[in-house]
């Protein structure tokens, strides 16, 4: 086993960085669909969800750059292409959604696939001895879970 400068094995942090990618690639994703139902939202529920999309897709957004930077910090380059995001991502694409149950649903839908991509990259991260990629996916998951929870609670739905 060769380790890295942070004290690693190459090649499982080799491994680990191309999960991350592919979570990358699944979170740029994410957060076009936010942004586009952010922008085409309509009804009654225009000025909260307004607000809410917003919200959502400014944490989306700083979790694009945590995930990018901790890809540096394991010493990969993050993928940073539309063709890229496009070739990886497992989440909906979501297009021409202003309606507010299909809004809300995408969200739902994109963060399941999120967290079923993070707990892999936990599981990986937790074999490897990986503390730093482990935190990050375990303060993702804890709120993306509670996200999750309250989306379904709008659609008048359980967990």
């Amino acid at each position: 086993m060769t380790l890295n400068s942070i004290g690693l094995d190459s090649k499982i942090t080799k491994e680990l960085a191309q999960d991350l990618n592919g979570l990358l690639a699944n979170f740029q994703t994410y957060y076009q669909n936010l942004r586009g139902i952010h922008w085409n939202i309509k009804g009654r529920g225009f000025f909260d969800l307004h607000v809410k999309f917003e919200e959502l897709y400014t944490d989306a957004n700083m979790k694009v750059d945590l995930i990018a930077e901790r890809i540096l910090t394991l010493g990969e380059t993050p993928l940073h292409t539309f063709e890229d995001y496009s070739k990886h991502a497992k989440v909906p694409v979501g297009k021409n959604i202003s309606q507010d149950t299909k809004a809300v649903q995408l969200i739902v839908d994109s963060l399941s696939a999120l967290l079923q991509i993070e707990r892999a990259i936990l599981d990986k991260a937790g074999d490897a001895n990986d503390e730093g990629t482990n935190a990050m996916m375990g303060d993702f998951i804890a709120e993306q879970e509670k996200t999750v929870w309250m989306m379904k609670a709008w659609l008048n739905e359980t967990v």
